[in-house]
């Protein structure tokens, strides 16, 4: 588990997003996880632009992302759908 992140907000990703706040090995937790911390890795960027390494640890977790929500796609289309619009992010599927 990442030490940057309290524990309450981890589970409370995960409780939101993956079902239970113990199941931390769901897809949608870990997207929903993925999500957060895209979001701020974009703020750090903002102020700091200059920050070469954030701005490659960010494209690696889009990539992650990316995947992960890909094979969420192809399990189940209506849970991906249900949970893109819940995470606020656009369809790369279109």
């Amino acid at each position: 588990m990442a030490t940057y992140l309290p524990k309450e907000k981890m589970s409370e990703i995960f409780a939101n997003y993956g079902g239970d706040a113990k199941n931390t090995g769901s897809a949608e937790g870990q997207a929903a996880l993925f999500t957060f911390r895209i979001t701020s890795l974009s703020a750090h960027l903002k102020a700091n632009h200059k920050d070469h390494s954030t701005r490659r640890a960010l494209l690696t977790l889009v990539g992650k992302r990316r995947r992960l929500l890909k094979y969420i796609a192809a399990k189940d289309i209506v849970a991906y759908r249900a949970l893109i619009a819940k995470l606020g992010i656009r369809d790369f599927l279109k």
